[in-house]
């Protein structure tokens, strides 16, 4: 999705929020806060495998 919600009545994009669900042994049970972009996710998964830092957003944990 590119944020565009298909009930509202403009062609403006909007923003819509989605569920970030991570598990695994190491890590721990809590709440990852409201996140201020997608890029959020690319940045952790860049850290998780051990690549380069992203241009563009901040790893979860």
């Amino acid at each position: 999705d590119h944020g565009c919600d298909p009930t509202w009545t403009g062609t403006d994009h909007t923003r819509e929020h989605i569920p970030v669900l991570v598990y695994g042994p190491k890590v721990k049970p809590g709440s990852l806060g409201h996140r201020e972009t997608f890029a959020d996710i690319g940045q952790t998964l860049a850290k998780y495998f051990g690549t380069s830092d992203m241009e563009y957003g901040k790893a979860m944990f």
